[in-house]
């Protein structure tokens, strides 16, 4: 399939030769003047990145939270203080399928998931079982096999349970899974839980010491101190947190206090007329659910401080083991999640609270220069896999997004304006393909239903253009049901109208 039809950027990048080289040599100076006047030319997003012969790869930490909004990473001191403002921040970060697992084997192997049939969290065409093929190529093999020493700390996916304890999939050195089943029902994912700790079951009870967010920051804070000091290292961590039912740890339950209540104007939408019928069939929020909604949004943000303290935490590691000033360290979640937005609560669903995610990058041998500024391209967790296989030098297969690293120092390179969202459906929302562009958003839905917005101008979706019969959202609405034909292809499973 053309790169351009999945959303990646098709106009070429003449820096890109440049900065392979000046990536792996690793030195800012040579990379301030030099990108200057850019020469060379290549495919943004190959993947491959540049031969490492003389030089040492970065070193690769990505943080990945579950169920993270994007207007919560602000009140991450740590977060800011060492990512954020030391990097580059991404406001217009998403997801391509807004549900934990499609998104987790999306960055690991930087397929949609019409490349892997993960499109929901449980079989037959999501969860673990469904991606166990699909281990022999991922993001832990492809870095494994350049020398890299692999640890996943936290979450797997969906699926992963106790019986699979003894699975250890490809590439990884060091294996620190939770466990879970299809639905995440069993037990808690912060306290009571079992971990396959390098294949051997570890059980956690209910005292406060087993929190598992600090009992995970440790043990990738341990991953980032022993590990072999002639090897580059790739760390995935993944905290449960703060993935509902959300559990506070003790020290923060009486943090947050000057939260104030989500109450965007999609809030309760009082009007949803225009919306497809699975909207319309939610009555308004009444006083009990809103309580509940709004104590759900203030424990998000007393357990992401204890998922900050471990950030901290493992930089400070890379600080002391002398490789921080040489590691790629992003930051992100693997979707959104609405508080009341058009009634709702949760996830899956094409809206932007639900695919809108929080997002920075910190690479000191690139984002140094510009650290603390912000870039409002439309990037993708479908991006990480190349990122991360660009730095190392190492080729991405099967991968089709585009590599982030000429968006570090030349925020103006050509870029992709759209992208394909797609979700088989569940919990009665009906399966779906949409396309978001920079400030428009159509959905087709099994059902037949159609939404369009003009974001620029109704940035909460509060009015669907698609049956409005002027001319200017006719004309749009042709477009994009275009595009939509064009990316959303294989369907998903059932197919689309």
């Amino acid at each position: 399939m053309p790169a351009r039809r999945i959303g990646v950027p098709t106009r070429s990048d003449p820096s890109r030769g440049r900065l392979r080289g000046l990536l792996l040599a690793g030195c800012a100076v040579l990379l301030v003047g030099a990108v200057a006047s850019p020469t060379g030319a290549g495919p943004l997003g190959a993947g491959g990145g540049a031969t490492t012969t003389g030089s040492t790869p970065p070193n690769i930490v990505l943080i990945l939270t579950d169920d993270e909004r994007a207007d919560e990473m602000a009140r991450m001191p740590n977060v800011m203080s060492q990512i954020v403002d030391q990097g580059i921040n991404f406001p217009k970060a998403f997801v391509v399928n807004p549900s934990c697992c499609p998104s987790r084997t999306t960055i690991l192997t930087g397929k949609y998931s019409h490349g892997t049939d993960v499109y929901t969290n449980k079989p037959p065409h999501g969860g673990f079982l469904t991606f166990e093929p699909e281990e022999s190529s991922t993001l832990a093999t492809w870095l494994h096999g350049a020398g890299y020493y692999t640890g996943l700390v936290g979450k797997y996916l969906n699926g992963y349970d106790v019986t699979d304890v003894p699975h250890i999939p490809p590439g990884w050195d060091r294996w620190v899974a939770l466990t879970f089943g299809d639905t995440e029902t069993g037990p808690s994912g912060y306290y009571n839980y079992t971990l396959s700790v390098d294949g051997t079951a570890e059980y956690h009870g209910t005292g406060a010491s087993n929190y598992s967010t600090t009992v995970l920051g440790q043990d990738a804070t341990a991953f980032v101190q022993s590990a072999p000091s002639n090897q580059p290292l790739f760390l995935y961590f993944a905290p449960y947190a703060p993935h509902s039912p959300t559990k506070v740890e003790k020290k923060y339950k009486t943090a947050c206090s000057d939260l104030p209540p989500n109450r965007p104007p999609s809030f309760n939408e009082a009007d949803i007329s225009d919306k497809p019928k699975y909207v319309r069939r939610r009555a308004l929020l009444d006083s009990t659910a809103i309580a509940k909604i709004d104590q759900h949004h203030l424990a998000d943000c007393q357990s992401l401080l204890s998922v900050d303290d471990q950030v901290g935490n493992i930089v400070n590691a890379l600080q002391s083991t002398g490789r921080l000033s040489n590691t790629l360290l992003v930051f992100m979640s693997d979707n959104g999640y609405l508080f009341g937005e058009h009634r709702r609560t949760g996830k899956i669903v094409p809206y932007e609270e639900s695919i809108h995610v929080p997002m920075a990058v910190r690479f000191d041998p690139l984002t140094a220069g510009a650290a603390g500024t912000t870039n409002s391209d439309l990037v993708l967790n479908l991006d990480l896999a190349p990122t991360f296989a660009d730095a190392a030098g190492v080729a991405a297969p099967g991968a089709v997004g585009a590599s982030l690293l000429p968006l570090l120092t030349n925020p103006g390179a050509p870029w992709r304006d759209h992208f394909l969202i797609e979700h088989w459906g569940e919990g009665g929302v009906p399966p779906y393909c949409a396309v978001r562009s920079t400030n428009w958003k159509y959905v087709l839905y099994a059902t037949g239903e159609e939404e369009l917005y003009d974001l620029s101008a109704d940035p909460y979706e509060l009015q669907n253009q698609a049956s409005n019969p002027d001319p200017f959202y006719q004309n749009q609405l042709v477009a994009m049901r275009a595009q939509e034909q064009e990316l959303c292809q294989p369907q998903p499973p059932g197919g689309l109208p």
